[in-house]
């Protein structure tokens, strides 16, 4: 029995009615709660002690990149003493933890500055990116999948079916810094339909500097989820209820919205969590092409500064960020059909 048909809303409208709850047990929702609440804890925890790995991975010495190429080596010594760099790597974990714990990321070692500022600065450009980006992709691959799934339903119009899964299939396979790219010499080199991007210090959050770098980023996810939708489609139109609501002769939007819809999403959401999450990573290859001063550029810059405190920053602020969509879509899950908060757990 696939997700959509154990999810099945019967044609009356109501869903299926559950067993009583015996008295004294829990609310599904409340142990949804504890399982979220100790899997952010643990997402977290994992987080604090990879972006504090991470950066002593990297080659270099930040002393000496700070200090230049005249400076002693007394002065490099002194400036790995006043960063803190000098400590016993036990110490530093201990000491960036506790920093932490009193919601300080730290101070950037290039800019002198407190790090949330920086985040902060920064964040609006790929949060803009990402947000628009995810309700784009919903918006336009749900509805595409449904009508795709809808006229090729049953084996017809195989050619359509066909020509959806080849086109979607390559446009899916390009990566998104390739699009990026092309869709930069077409549209914005090529017939001037888009401006080009402004440099960065003058870009402004909803400006149409963000045609492109959002077009580029919602392609693939759009293809992928289509597909899905598409082939859930197929399957909970061939379910004996929707035969049934056929029959009655209900209206076409009563019988694909109010009947067919609820239960495709709980696959689809499902996967479009991941793929959602994904889009995050998505975001700061495509700031780097579009050259936006959001998290992605400003993660190589730092890279390449070797500023440890800004690196921890961002990577413990993306992780986070998609540990949030991801619950997002499970408690929107939970709305839609109350069963899956315990087919989480199982």
């Amino acid at each position: 029995m696939t997700t959509s048909t154990a999810a099945a809303v019967a044609p009356g409208g109501d869903q299926p009615v559950s067993a009583p709850r015996k008295a004294g047990t829990r609310s599904p929702w409340l142990d949804f709660a504890a399982r979220r609440v100790a899997g952010l804890v643990g997402t977290f925890a994992a987080l604090v002690v990879l972006s504090f790995l991470i950066v002593q991975l990297i080659p270099g010495d930040p002393a000496v990149a700070l200090a230049g190429s005249d400076a002693t080596t007394t002065e490099i010594e002194l400036l790995r003493t006043r960063l803190g760099l000098d400590l016993p790597i036990w110490q530093q974990f201990g000491n960036f933890v506790g920093n932490l714990f009193q919601g300080n990321l730290g101070t950037s070692f290039q800019y002198n500055q407190p790090v949330a500022t920086i985040i902060g600065n920064r964040l609006p450009f790929t949060a803009y990116i990402a947000l628009v980006g995810i309700v784009v992709v919903l918006v336009v691959a749900i509805p595409l999948g449904m009508f795709i799934g809808v006229q090729t339903r049953g084996g017809r119009r195989r050619w359509l079916d066909t020509l959806f899964g080849a086109v979607t299939g390559f446009l899916d396979s390009v990566p998104g810094y390739v699009m990026a790219t092309v869709m930069v010499i077409l549209f914005a080199l090529g017939i001037g339909l888009v401006p080009l991007f402004p440099p960065a210090y003058s870009v402004r959050v909803g400006s149409a500097a963000f045609v492109l770098p959002i077009a580029a980023l919602v392609i693939g996810p759009i293809c992928t989820i289509s597909r899905v939708v598409r082939r859930e489609t197929g399957v909970v139109l061939e379910n004996d209820y929707i035969r049934t609501a056929r029959g009655w002769r209900l209206s076409t939007v009563a019988l694909y919205l109010k009947y067919a819809l609820p239960n495709l999403l709980t696959t689809t959401l499902t996967l479009s969590g991941l793929i959602l999450s994904g889009m995050l990573g998505g975001a700061l290859i495509i700031e780097s092409v579009f050259a936006l001063p959001g998290l992605g550029t400003g993660i190589i810059k730092a890279i390449l500064d070797r500023d440890f405190p800004v690196i921890q920053g961002m990577v413990l602020v993306l992780g986070m960020i998609a540990a949030l969509v991801n619950l997002l879509v499970d408690i929107i899950l939970g709305l839609i059909d109350s069963r899956t908060l315990g087919a989480q757990h199982d």
